[in-house]
């Protein structure tokens, strides 16, 4: 069975908290949405402002294979709105339950009806085909939200929406109104599921078993409050679990994490690293007895290939490795250790872990070294000495000394913020050095309040075109910024290194 990819990221995604897209950002993720392959794509609500307008008609005048809709209320003039945007698709909602009627909207149940009914006609005489939404339909009476379903489907709906607006309902009970939904109508049903109980995806995947055709999801799962349900577990799971009929979707799958990193950039919202399918840990292994089951065969501790949604596995060293884990990251590097000396590595790297410190791969290698007795892979860019200097009409200056393989550097330099002064200081003298330039720069805020925890992911990239990520967190941006570039040039050093020498053993 194929089911229908409502995209809603570009509007509910967008009623995301402290989230707001200017038109051109809507139109850039608009064409990701589009090449991941989506069914339809919600576009936006047209009566909120101007620039929801001019997004909608950059959209619209774009030639995308994806279904176009807008939102908008049982009012003639969103309605309006919807066909001056250049949009044929329209999704229409009014709340039904008894609480939105009586503290939100503060009518009747049949004057709720005759809204809805007006406004699918008004929407079918105007050209649309019209996606009918019963706001708040899993705390709705059921009867009533029959009648409605099935007197909106007289006035000629196309098809028929399911909200869970709340997240409030379960799998079982998603399922009973669905079914009830498609016997009334005998339209195309979708189901637009929330998160706030962590049900979101699970009810999506109850609806599409009981019938429905569709399903209304964001990338990340964003959304007001706790979002939506997640676009890339939905679609995985339809693909890769056990369910009484084959499900299938138009979605790239190999896009997935690349569309997820992209979102997020663009909205500012990080995703969690334990999240599914395209959280950081989702394919990350540090446990000896995990590492030891996926190089085995990854099937053990991976349910899919983490190549199928665009992902590549990495294994953590730490206090929970294990000697097969620390083998195979050091022979990614080329070093062949005895067993004696893994067992080495393995014991130091366990105590680091024990005292609460995190084992970079530039760690692993210097530990590597101590052990094999091989001053080459020692880490070969020392921070020495490092401070900063900003405030209100001063240009922010920073004074940076490095310790590169014995050698001491100094350099000053300015920028248009602390960080940017002391990263320019850095590449002042590793460019000269080992001509290693910033590539990507990229901050995360990974906690709330004041003393909020920041992550710092820098690429580098040397004059090979090697490139190499780093990643440090800290309470202190500058600080943490510099640690990460650090830490990426002695990554991007050592590579070089050790590429060499496995050339010199080969040749």
């Amino acid at each position: 069975m194929k089911v229908r990819i409502f995209d809603t990221t570009l509007r509910d995604g967008e009623q995301t908290p402290g989230v707001a897209l200017s038109p051109t950002q809507k139109f850039d993720i608009a064409k990701k949405l589009d090449a991941l392959g989506v069914d339809a794509i919600e576009t936006g609500f047209p009566v909120i402002s101007d620039g929801e307008m001019q997004a909608i008609k950059m959209i619209t005048k774009e030639n995308f294979n994806a279904e176009l809709c807008g939102l908008a209320r049982t009012d003639k003039k969103d309605i309006d709105l919807i066909v001056d945007s250049g949009l044929k698709y329209v999704h229409t909602f009014i709340a039904t339950s008894d609480i939105h009627l009586q503290y939100k909207l503060k009518i009747t149940r049949d004057e709720a009806l005759a809204k809805a009914i007006d406004a699918v006609e008004y929407a079918k005489s105007r050209g649309l085909q019209v996606e009918f939404s019963a706001e708040d339909a899993t705390r709705t009476d059921r009867d009533f939200l029959n009648k409605v379903f099935g007197q909106v489907a007289k006035a000629g709906a196309d098809r028929i929406d399911i909200p869970d607006t709340v997240g409030y309902a379960t799998p079982a009970y998603i399922a009973q109104i669905t079914k009830d939904a498609i016997a009334t109508t005998k339209l195309p049903v979708s189901v637009h599921c929330h998160n706030d109980f962590g049900l979101a995806v699970a009810n999506a995947i109850s609806g599409i078993q009981a019938g429905a055709q569709c399903a209304h999801v964001t990338i990340n799962g964003i959304g007001e409050r706790a979002g939506n349900a997640s676009l890339e577990e939905f679609v995985m799971a339809l693909q890769c679990l056990q369910f009484d009929k084959k499900y299938e979707t138009n979605i790239n799958t190999k896009l997935l994490y690349e569309t997820s990193k992209y979102i997020s950039n663009q909205v500012g919202v990080h995703v969690q690293r334990n999240k599914a399918i395209v959280g950081e840990n989702a394919f990350g292994h540090e446990s000896g007895i995990h590492t030891h089951g996926v190089l085995s065969n990854p099937l053990t501790y991976e349910p899919i290939g983490p190549e199928l949604v665009g992902r590549t596995r990495w294994l953590q060293v730490g206090k929970h490795a294990g000697a097969h884990g620390i083998s195979a990251m050091l022979n990614d590097y080329g070093i062949d250790p005895t067993r004696e000396q893994t067992h080495k590595i393995l014991e130091k790297v366990k105590n680091l872990g024990d005292q609460g410190k995190q084992v970079t791969d530039v760690e692993l290698l210097s530990i590597a070294g101590d052990v094999m007795k091989d001053t080459t892979f020692k880490r070969i860019v020392h921070l020495t000495g490092f401070s900063v200097s900003t405030g209100i009409g001063n240009m922010p200056y920073a004074f940076v000394k490095l310790e590169i393989e014995g050698k001491e550097f100094v350099a000053t330099d300015h920028g248009v913020g602390p960080v940017d002064a002391s990263l320019n200081a850095i590449q002042k003298i590793t460019g000269e050095i080992a001509e290693v330039r910033i590539k990507e720069y990229k901050l995360d805020s990974i906690a709330g309040g004041s003393n909020a925890l920041c992550e710092v992911t820098i690429k580098v990239e040397d004059a090979s075109g090697n490139v190499a990520a780093a990643k440090s967190i800290g309470e202190d941006i500058v600080t943490t910024s510099v640690q990460a570039m650090i830490e990426g040039i002695n990554r991007i050093m050592l590579k070089k290194i050790v590429k060499q020498k496995k050339s010199e053993r080969q040749s």
